[in-house]
């Protein structure tokens, strides 16, 4: 049976406390949350160990976790992966998102954030493969030592040209060596970029590179709020015996937050009891 988590930054945007998204999310069938930092405040990555906890315990309280932190970078406009004068400072941001995913008992960080990562002019794609490999390798150290596992996500060539394919994210896991760095597959991203989602996922699941999920249609809503294949999607992912709680992740709303969010996980269940 899959499980589905709810990136809360929809509901953050309507003023809702993390209590209040948790209470949401638990009642709509989720298992939790999946935050987006900037939702924690001006400076996510030095929150203090109390402060955590308090987070943890407020999520906890309603019946449901933090499952994992997303949009990494969001909240940092003077950072930068790929530029050298930013990547001191990102990296030290990046170390405190691991520490802060791990104490609020949460288990994948998503690396998307593309106004931070973008690809310097005339960098061809070996040496780009190889800065990345040397900015990410003591992040995915530390992700090894707190038992997280971090993912970079590739993003449609709209949104940056650094990371687009599954398959460059496979080859940037492969050239840092840890089992705490993975990839990851955003449906709407690898709609927009690849060839059929559902064809990506039996090729790539199996062979344990995919750290994480999104869910998500290529119109930028939810699950059900365009015309992507989810059927097909969702099948996949059952046949190939993903187990990781899965990231719904709409950009924009139906009506409000809440009913995005229980359209988006009504339509995967859905299609869940078709597969089975």
């Amino acid at each position: 049976m899959l499980d589905f988590t709810l990136c809360n930054e929809l509901l953050a945007g309507e003023g809702k406390s993390l209590g209040e998204q948790a209470h949401i999310a638990a009642k709509l069938g989720y298992c939790g949350l999946e935050l987006d930092p900037a939702t924690l405040g001006a400076a996510p990555h030095a929150l203090t160990d109390a402060r955590i906890a308090q987070i943890r315990g407020e999520i906890a309280a309603e019946g449901v976790r933090v499952t994992g932190l997303h949009w990494l970078l969001s909240s940092y406009a003077d950072v930068s992966i790929t530029d050298p004068a930013g990547q001191a400072r990102a990296r030290d941001i990046l170390m405190g998102m691991v520490d802060l995913c791990a104490g609020l008992g949460g288990t994948v960080l998503v690396h998307g954030s593309p106004k931070q990562r973008l690809r310097p002019e005339g960098l061809d794609d070996a040496a780009l493969l190889s800065q990345l490999a040397e900015f990410f390798a003591p992040i995915a150290a530390a992700a090894e030592r707190r038992g997280v596992t971090y993912c970079i996500e590739p993003l449609s060539r709209v949104e940056d040209r650094t990371l687009n394919t599954v398959g460059q994210g496979v080859d940037l896991v492969c050239a840092i060596g840890s089992p705490a760095f993975r990839t990851m597959i955003d449906i709407s991203a690898a709609g927009q970029t690849e060839a059929p989602v559902a064809d990506l996922i039996r090729h790539w699941v199996p062979g344990g590179m995919i750290g994480h999920i999104h869910a998500n249609d290529t119109n930028r809503g939810a699950p059900g709020m365009g015309d992507d294949p989810f059927p097909q999607i969702v099948a996949a992912l059952v046949e190939t015996g993903w187990n990781r709680p899965i990231g719904v992740e709409p950009f924009r709303t139906l009506i409000d937050a809440s009913v995005t969010a229980a359209t988006g996980i009504a339509t995967l269940k859905a299609c869940e009891r078709a597969a089975a």
